[in-house]
């Protein structure tokens, strides 16, 4: 019960590419890139955990070939199918060649050093064809499916810039832990390290820094003053407004992004619960929590919607939060490789499972609590549909608060461009954060 894998390198190719291509890349690194792409292309896991055990068998491997592998293996799923179509072909060297030039704007020239007269020759054939025009479908780089499915809610304008939208690698969010620092303190330290951040333009919290600065080591997010965290994440904490004392529960809580952002809402008081099915998962979370300096926050592991730990807990909390699996949809630009790991049978076959959890967690609230369901997904079988359905089932127990209220209490700037009726609903190409669809429920 949790988001989707949130996969991205650490190293964007753009600072790679300065340091290890100057003089342009290296046969190994033509090599290495065509080897990653044949041994991750089929998909059998996530491609950052796949890249992950790649780099793990391949330990005498350089930082900055690292760097490029990772770049070009992700900008290949982010155009995979239009890749695969202007290159005709799929030997995997053929396909890091493409990406190489197409995609991370290698010349042909910079080339030179690491091919040979044979890939020399398929390069120029390749480069002839870039000016092919693809159908709209292929030119979008979406399964025929999913593309369908956005036809069927969105004009072909904004189904068009919607999918452009993913086709770029996310800004790097941070939020600002109110329990250690403010925004404009940590945007000032973050300069006096040459670190560039503005605000974003939504949430109160957030930064949004230029580049792909490594933050690791930086006193800052070391300290826990600063979170890696999706603007459109943020603004999900900002519906469930918990306050000091209350008793929260955090019900798909994964890696704990959004947990941690209650935890100082409710400025370390209370008591807030981070359950989720998969103890890897809440692992994560652990040195995360460290770092923060949260002491409300209670981890447990349960084994389904209807664990006796949740059970215990119905009727007695004040927020609870349902932060749903679901496809994924709104965090390809982060995740490119989920458009080719699921299937319009997968997302359908989530619908029930999502229903199940948030109807297990409405029992929890009490009786003027308030209850949230999101979900980082786009299409609206997995949102809008989810909802309408709990509003039938359950409408003589809870009612909807409007989206927009909760968001204008929590100082949200521009919060009218953020709802759709009663819901929050976020897309990548209007709003620049990662999709999303909430909505909110009072109990009776």
């Amino acid at each position: 019960m949790t988001e989707p894998t949130k996969g991205r390198p650490a190293i964007e190719f753009r600072n790679a590419r300065r340091e290890s291509t100057a003089t342009g890349p290296r046969a190994n690194q033509v090599a290495g890139l065509a080897e990653a792409i044949a041994e991750i292309r089929p998909l059998a896991q996530p491609a950052d955990a796949a890249l992950h055990d790649f780099f793990r068998k391949r330990k005498a491997m350089g930082q900055h070939d690292r760097a490029l592998i990772a770049d070009g293996l992700f900008a290949y799923f982010r155009r995979r199918r239009s890749l695969d179509a202007l290159a005709e072909s799929q030997h995997p060297r053929h396909v890091a060649l493409a990406v190489l030039v197409r995609e991370l704007g290698i010349g042909v020239r910079e080339l030179e050093g690491a091919i040979g007269a044979d890939d020399a020759a398929w390069l120029r054939e390749f480069k002839s064809r870039l000016a092919t025009k693809l159908s709209d479908t292929i030119a979008a780089d979406l399964p025929d499916w999913l593309w369908e499915r956005l036809g069927s809610v969105y004009d072909d304008e904004e189904r068009k810039a919607l999918a452009q939208s993913w086709l770029a690698a996310a800004p790097l969010d941070l939020r600002v832990n109110p329990l250690k620092t403010t925004r404009d303190e940590a945007r000032a330290a973050l300069a006096a390290s040459g670190i560039v951040a503005h605000p974003t333009p939504y949430s109160p919290l957030g930064l949004r820094v230029a580049g792909r600065p490594s933050l690791a080591r930086h006193p800052l997010f070391a300290g826990g003053a600063l979170e890696v965290q999706d603007e459109g994440s943020q603004l999900v904490s900002f519906l469930v407004a918990p306050k000091r004392t209350e008793m929260v529960v955090d019900f798909c809580a994964g890696a704990g992004g959004k947990t941690l952002a209650l935890g100082a809402q409710m400025r370390n008081t209370g008591r807030l619960y981070a359950f989720d099915i998969s103890g890897h998962r809440l692992a994560a979370l652990k040195p995360r929590l460290q770092r923060s300096g949260l002491a409300n926050v209670h981890p447990a592991q349960i084994a389904h919607e209807r664990d006796d730990r949740v059970k215990r807990l119905a009727g007695k909390i004040d927020r609870v939060l349902v932060d749903a699996p679901c496809s994924g949809s709104g965090t390809l630009r982060r995740t490119p490789d989920l458009k080719w790991r699921q299937s319009e049978e997968s997302v359908a076959a989530l619908a029930p499972t999502q229903a199940a959890i948030l109807a297990a967690a409405a029992r929890l609230v009490k009786p003027g609590g308030r209850l949230v369901y999101a979900t980082c997904s786009v299409l609206e079988s997995e949102g809008e549909a989810v909802a309408s359905g709990f509003d039938a089932a359950s409408s003589s127990e809870f009612a909807r608060v409007p989206a927009a209220d909760a968001l204008g209490r929590g100082h949200v700037a521009a919060f009218q461009t953020l709802v759709r009726g009663d819901d929050l609903r976020l897309w990548t190409h209007r709003h620049a954060t990662d999709g999303f669809f909430a909505a909110l429920w009072e109990r009776r």
